[in-house]
């Protein structure tokens, strides 16, 4: 049975979005001066000292849903006066004058922060911001009476969840289920959505004032996340010079090779994780840190323990939650060495001389006896 809930009204005095389309969308200024009310004015930051992390903490604070934009002058450009500090987020902090900062102030862009939260719907108590219990913003033209309610499964279906995870720019849903994430919570989002699947926002598509929510279960979604898929590559090295392989992924025994991991520019930051999979039931694993968003995994003298499938596994840390996402699988088989083809072509060779004067000795043999024979039967 749900039970009634106080309505939670979030206010901020320190930071605020203007020029924006809602109170969630508009360039970051920040109140100067908190200790001195006679001398505050609201400043402008520059991007050079904001990030994804401040970026989150800056949504909760207002109470909007999780970051969806972060872009330097994306709704104007830099005003005086502007913040001299850097922030230093860790995400989650309720609060962006709460974060830690540094008097240092590169703007080497002059480029004001430009932000964009999701200002209707969000994904609570997931393992990540693209996954959990979806909940939608009531009351959206009263600002004053606003609260986040939960969504019957009964009222949802895929085509609402792909607008969903397109609003928080979180790729295609990939688990719907009913109370995946959680219970039903009070307050409970009374229409039913209907939506087409090619809506911006959630908020957007029809709805009926039809709620049946028959199993009282709650609207648990999973998206396939906002990161990019690696992508995951392979090199032979020979005499010290880096070849690309066109021909099927092979490497010749003895040999030195790489696989390269890398992923689009999204994020600073981040490691790789390269995992080995072979007949033998136990798994290898190499990690390494993302420069420049790649990570180059280095092998010497290939053998036959090196056969098998590799894939990249990216995983960031931001938002305050743990990201990762998977590569295509490299197939990796073995050929030869050139030495080894040389021998072998070499023997095989031989093996042919050695055969083609056997038979000439045979055939020689056979002859002499056959006129032998015609010799004897003249006589």
């Amino acid at each position: 049975m749900l039970e009634a809930t106080s309505l939670e009204i979030i206010c901020s005095d320190s930071v605020r979005l203007v020029n924006g389309t809602s109170l969630c969308s508009g360039r970051l200024e920040v109140k100067s001066n908190q200790s001195n009310q006679s001398n505050q004015s609201w400043s402008s930051v520059c991007e050079d000292d904001f990030d994804l992390q401040d970026a989150e903490v800056v949504c909760r604070e207002l109470g909007c849903g999780a970051p969806s934009v972060l872009q330097g002058a994306l709704y104007g450009d830099m005003e005086a006066p502007v913040w001299t500090k850097e922030f230093q987020c860790r995400g989650h902090e309720s609060a962006l004058l709460d974060c830690d900062s540094s008097d240092t102030n590169t703007c080497s862009s002059g480029k004001a922060v430009g932000l964009t939260c999701s200002d209707s719907v969000r994904l609570v108590n997931g393992t990540s911001l693209c996954s959990g219990r979806l909940e939608v913003k009531s009351n959206q033209s009263n600002q004053s009476n606003q609260s986040w309610s939960s969504v019957c499964e009964d009222d949802f279906d895929l085509q609402d969840a792909e607008v969903v995870c397109r609003e928080l720019g979180c790729g295609a849903p990939s688990v719907l289920q009913g109370a995946l994430y959680g219970d039903m919570e009070a307050p409970v989002w009374t229409k039913e959505f209907q939506c087409r699947g090619h809506e911006s926002a959630l908020l957007d598509c029809d709805s009926s004032d039809r709620n049946t929510c028959s199993s009282g279960k709650a609207v648990g979604l999973t998206c396939s996340d906002l990161l990019a898929q690696p992508n995951i590559s392979f090199s032979t090295h020979i005499d010290g010079v880096s070849e690309a392989t066109q021909q099927g992924l092979r490497v010749l025994m003895g040999s030195d090779f790489t696989i390269s991991c890398s992923i689009l520019p999204q994020y600073p930051g981040g490691s790789f994780q390269l995992i080995f999979n072979t007949s033998d039931p136990e798994q290898k694993t190499y990690t390494l840190p993302a420069v420049n968003h790649t990570a180059h995994f280095l092998f010497s003298a290939a053998g036959s323990t090196h056969r098998g499938e590799y894939r990249c596994v990216y995983h960031l840390y931001v938002f305050s939650h743990n990201f990762s996402s998977e590569s295509r699988l490299l197939h990796l088989t073995l050929a030869a060495s050139l030495t080894e083809l040389i021998i072998r072509l070499v023997v095989l060779l031989l093996g042919m001389m050695s055969l083609i004067t056997a038979l000439c000795v045979t055939s020689k043999a056979s002859r002499k006896q056959k006129l032998r024979r015609v010799k004897n039967s003249e006589i």
